[in-house]
């Protein structure tokens, strides 16, 4: 079988700087170690013409499935945009072109509104939600009577099948995506700021934070790889591809703190010159882990602590309190690396205190970096309102959303009468942001 693998637009423009799909090249690594199908890969948001390249791929080659993957459904970041319209245009485009070829859908945007997906578009036949390393090749050797496994999701006498994904993949059994399949150097030409080739070293969050879909996606128990695998997976980046700047893909990078203790006392070991970035949660950082991160090469330390006050957090169901992130703070501020912090703005229970309470937050953390300049930026964004998560409940009970409301569409919690203080709060930060880089008092 002749096997076509298409990632979907997912960006907004094609001057914004790309990521490599590790999940659409996972996939197909199983498939090419495990049977004799075809592959062919394209990726929709590295091509100069993007639907003229996928005409010239598909007229000129036989292909017996498809397989798109929907990673975004939107561009987040307070933006009203959706990249839904591209992904229907798309799916259209190759039904007028291959219209006896079978179309299987997949991705974490695919994943989040997999019914709702294939009910608008008819195009789509079969599609695998959350992980597919246990259900892929099931799948592709019964098509025409697909297996009720976790996770697939099909056609059958006029209704739409939709097995609920289970998260269950043993890790240990990782094995690296064969990026031959897709080269990565294409991503490191256009990437000036955004490191572009992710790798896992871990699956699963047990965190039960209110706004966040990811334990749906990946499951909620934590799985993780051999240090020793992940540590060879980016020296094999590096001596193939030139690789030096890597992204751990994990929702938490720093949990369980020994895991990846054993990651970077790895990199270290090896001497691989290489920096990465990613997540970390706050109240587990300390000056020792900390250090051993920055000596292991973590060029930024990036926070998502989401709420400015304690109520946020508490409504957020963080599990976390102001003075952990001030905590935190202190400590990163000594090692030197600069720190971005993610907040969420008009959280459920927004008041006049608690807005004060923000901007109290802000100024202990420009007070604690400004020493050292290590505060990168803070960012703000409202709350994307996700179906299934502990924050949709909230928008329904206090009136933010009806049962009529499209969660597919850009969504988010920004209630009146704090609809604008994103906007306050942005000036806030940006004036001490660029006043202490200035050098300019305040």
């Amino acid at each position: 079988m002749n096997i076509q693998f298409i990632q979907a637009i997912s960006m907004e423009g094609i001057d914004v700087e790309c990521v490599y799909p590790i999940g659409l090249v996972t996939l197909a690594s199983i498939i090419k170690r495990e049977t004799k199908h075809q592959l062919s890969l394209f990726d929709m948001n590295i091509a100069d013409d993007p639907y003229g390249q996928l005409k010239e791929i598909l007229s000129n080659a036989s292909t017996d499935l498809i397989c798109i993957s929907l990673r975004n459904i939107d561009p987040l970041g307070n933006k009203t945009s959706s990249l839904i319209p591209a992904f229907a245009v798309t799916l259209a485009f190759i039904k007028k072109l291959c219209p006896e070829t079978k179309i299987m859908a997949g991705g974490t945007g695919f994943t989040l509104f997999a019914r709702q997906l294939m009910e608008e578009y008819p195009e789509i036949d079969f599609g695998i939600i959350g992980e597919a390393e246990n259900n892929i090749i099931p799948l592709l050797d019964n098509l025409e009577n697909p297996p009720d496994l976790a996770g697939i999701c099909y056609r059958k006498a006029g209704q739409i099948i939709i097995n609920p994904p289970i998260g269950d993949f043993d890790m240990q059994n990782y094995q690296m995506p064969d990026r031959n399949l897709l080269d990565p150097k294409a991503y490191l030409e256009r990437n000036h700021y955004v490191e572009c080739i992710g790798v896992e070293s871990k699956r699963g969050c047990n965190l039960t934070c209110g706004y966040c879909a990811y334990p749906d996606l990946s499951g909620s128990k934590l799985r993780c790889r051999n240090p020793i695998d992940i540590v060879d997976e980016i020296e094999y980046l590096k001596k193939n591809y030139g690789i030096s700047q890597i992204h751990f893909t994990d929702s938490v990078v720093n949990t369980p703190v020994d895991h990846f203790n054993a990651v970077c006392q790895e990199l270290i070991k090896r001497d691989l010159n290489i920096s990465w970035s990613g997540f970390f949660r706050e109240n587990l950082l300390t000056e020792e882990n900390v250090h051993l991160y920055a000596d292991s090469g973590c060029q930024c330390f990036s926070l998502s602590p989401d709420g400015l006050t304690q109520n946020s957090l508490d409504q957020l169901n963080k599990h976390m309190k102001v003075d952990d992130i001030l905590n935190a703070a202190r400590i990163l501020a000594k090692c030197g690396v600069v720190t971005v912090y993610h907040f969420l703005v008009n959280t459920p229970g927004a008041t006049c205190q608690t807005v004060d309470e923000a901007k109290k937050l802000i100024d202990q953390l420009f007070s604690i970096h400004e020493f050292s300049k290590t505060l990168g930026t803070i960012v703000l964004n409202n709350i994307r309102i996700l179906p299934g998560t502990a924050i949709e409940k909230q928008a329904l009970d206090n009136k933010v959303i009806d049962e009529h409301t499209d969660l597919l569409y850009p969504t988010y919690y920004n209630p009146q009468p704090y609809d604008k203080l994103r906007y306050e709060l942005e000036i806030y930060h940006q004036k001490k942001n660029i006043f202490t880089w200035q050098e300019v008092p305040q």
